[in-house]
């Protein structure tokens, strides 16, 4: 009687397997999971350093099918408390936000997107392009999980592969120089041999710092020197498989970078003094330094090359430049520009861009600057942080909807301690170090706390990252739990939302479901 229930419970056990069950991303699980210290440090250079000049020409007639119109977001997930896919995608549909452009290939999130109607950039992160480019089996493998699999299976839009992140960032010192041009031909062989090659295109995110001008002006524009050959390969298969070239352009961070940029010409709507370039007035410096790429393009070749703007985006806090105001008016000028279908004196034709980003990201490395984790359009909770028409229904922000937060408490310090402890700045190093305290500081929304409120959002930044556990609020006795609302004008107290544990709940019934089929095996030989 034994046998017969085991042996019917292992078929069960097998079918729902191989199955029902979802197939794993082809991915390096801890190379992803250092990713945060990779982190792009975005520095376009806003001045160019090419001496060549040529005739310029403009491409307002030229076919571009392969860029199209309407807004696109970043959607990234290095966060402590990541908002629910299906949460996210709705209020993708509800703003009217038509494209998504991702990091990696994580399952639950390409599954989410499935019958949305949203087109998708699928991401390959940097540390994966070694395997890329040494192993034309692994590309393979990568594109029918990641790729085939999601289109066929989940109805998932998508539209393009990004092989890496600005590999050629000038601060990874040539780190993925020799591996990038490999690791994108191993994919584009890949989706041909899928058949995918009409369907799905390869590009690669670039960071503005890839061309330069020695004279100062966007016709003077030429990939930089130490690149240059790098670039040109990279350039022409673009070019041979009508995909795109993805460049991220941050005017933010001229202005961060440099004191003595002035403010407006970071601006679409700014009164700055125009650049004159040979009788061609530059206004802002978006136009400026996209055309500086133009010409680049253009003197070595691939005049025609589609451009798609794949990060743009102004941060809200972190910097006294980073605030809500700024983010505001900057990228409302991007959204008018779209909606009006206006591009640059060099390519007067609509504008492809994804903004950076759609939410805050809590958990990414600060080590360009504060700012980084607080580019979001939304809130880690998916709230509006300003108003912004991104051309949906209403004109206005939609917020996520159905978000479970935490209980209303609170971690701040005894009131009766001392802020002369002895042990307070230990603790304080602590909770910043494992928490956030990128709100804090000159010209933040937290800046004008005393010391005490500075100490007191440093243990709350630290409790709500660790679930408000009793234990991440002792702070060796001098941390203590409120329910008072701790929150100061602009410097909001923030409680977390509930952890979601989508994937690692799959994984974790997989892996029950390999335990339970060994053990029937074990039994079944054994009577």
């Amino acid at each position: 009687m034994v046998r017969p229930l085991l042996f019917s419970l292992f078929l069960l056990l097998l079918g729902s397997t191989s199955n029902g069950s979802t197939p794993t991303p082809y991915r390096d699980d801890d190379a992803s999971s250092n990713s945060n210290e990779m982190s792009a440090l975005r520095h376009p250079k806003a001045d160019a350093r090419s001496l060549s000049s040529s005739t310029p020409i403009k491409t307002s007639s030229v076919n571009h099918a392969v860029a199209v119109g309407g807004i696109g977001a970043n959607w990234g997930s290095q966060s402590t408390h990541r908002l629910p896919p299906e949460i996210v995608v709705r209020m993708l549909r509800e703003n009217g936000i038509q494209k998504v452009k991702l990091f990696d290939a994580d399952y639950d999130t390409l599954k989410a997107l499935g019958k949305s109607g949203i087109q998708v950039m699928v991401g390959i992160p940097n540390d994966m392009l070694s395997t890329f480019a040494s192993s034309s089996k692994a590309a393979d493998k990568w594109v029918s999980q990641n790729v085939s699999h999601h289109l066929t299976t989940n109805n998932v839009l998508i539209r393009y592969v990004a092989v890496g992140n600005e590999p050629f960032l000038a601060t990874y010192n040539g780190t993925f120089l020799r591996t990038t041009y490999p690791a994108l031909k191993n994919i584009q062989d890949a989706l041909t041999k899928a058949g995918l090659r009409n369907q799905v295109k390869v590009t690669v995110p670039l960071n503005a710092d890839v061309y330069e001008s020695a004279s100062t002006l966007p016709s003077g524009g030429d990939f930089r020197a130490d690149i240059h050959d790098y670039m040109i390969p990279i350039v022409k298969l673009l070019s041979d498989n009508e995909a795109p070239f993805t460049i991220n352009i941050y005017p933010f961070i001229s202005l961060y970078i440099d004191p003595n940029f002035p403010v407006e010409y970071a601006f679409f709507d700014g009164g700055a003094t125009p650049l004159n370039d040979g009788g061609t007035s530059y206004y802002n410096m978006f136009d400026a330094n996209h055309d500086t790429l133009v010409w680049a393009l253009q003197k070595n070749g691939f005049a025609n090359l589609p451009i798609v703007i794949g990060e743009i985006g102004w941060p809200t806090d972190g910097d006294r430049n980073a605030n809500v105001d700024y983010a505001q008016r900057f990228n409302q000028g991007v959204m008018a520009r779209i909606t009006a279908g206006r591009g640059t004196p060099m390519r007067p034709g609509p504008i492809d861009a994804y903004l950076f980003s759609l939410i805050d990201e809590d958990d990414k490395s600060i080590q360009p600057g504060n700012f980084e984790r607080h580019w979001g359009v939304f809130r880690f909770d998916g709230q509006p942080k300003y108003s912004l028409n991104l051309g949906g229904p209403t004109g206005a922000l939609v917020p996520a909807k159905n978000v479970s937060y935490l209980e209303k408490k609170w971690c701040i310090m005894k009131p009766n301690a001392r802020v002369d402890d002895t042990q307070l700045a230990a603790s304080v190093s602590y909770a910043c170090g494992r928490g956030d305290c990128t709100c804090l500081g000159y010209g933040t929304s937290c800046g004008g706390l005393d010391a005490r409120g500075n100490i007191s959002y440093a243990f709350n930044s630290y409790y709500q990252k660790n679930n408000q556990l009793d234990e991440a609020c002792k702070f060796d006795g001098l941390g203590t739990i409120t329910r008072a609302d701790p929150t100061v004008g602009s410097c909001v107290f923030e409680i977390a939302i509930k952890p979601y544990y989508g994937g690692a709940l799959r994984v974790s019934i997989s892996g029950l479901k390999t335990l339970v089929l060994g053990l029937c095996m074990f039994l079944l030989t054994g009577l």
